[in-house]
């Protein structure tokens, strides 16, 4: 009787040593749970990223608005500018440059 239970005893031993430190063990199933909670979080992110894309999308495709946003874009991403107005670029004294304005200017009737 003795015998069997020292075996049993040993038995435990083993079988916690593997649930602690073994493949599948406590730490590993942790490092999955970080995984799982990284790739949740970075989802998230891409998933607000991908909703504010294509409300930009739905926005350059409405007929209405459109044109307001593709002469936004124009005009920011491109530096374009309307005839009639004149196209100033603040730099700030650390060499950097701050967002480009473009301004209307009256121009003379002949």
């Amino acid at each position: 009787m003795p015998v069997l239970l020292l075996f049993l005893a040993g038995l435990l031993v083993v079988l916690q040593s593997m649930l602690w430190t073994g493949e599948g063990g406590r730490e590993a199933v942790s490092g999955l749970q970080q995984q799982v909670e990284r790739q949740t979080h970075d989802n998230a992110s891409r998933e607000q990223r991908n909703a504010a894309l294509s409300a930009e999308v739905a926005d350059l495709k409405n007929l209405a608005s459109g044109g307001e946003a593709v002469e936004e874009r124009a005009r920011s991403e491109l530096g374009m500018i309307k005839p009639g107005e004149v196209f100033y670029r603040v730099v700030e004294p650390d060499g950097t440059e701050a967002p480009d304005a473009a301004a209307p200017v009256d121009t003379p009737a002949p």
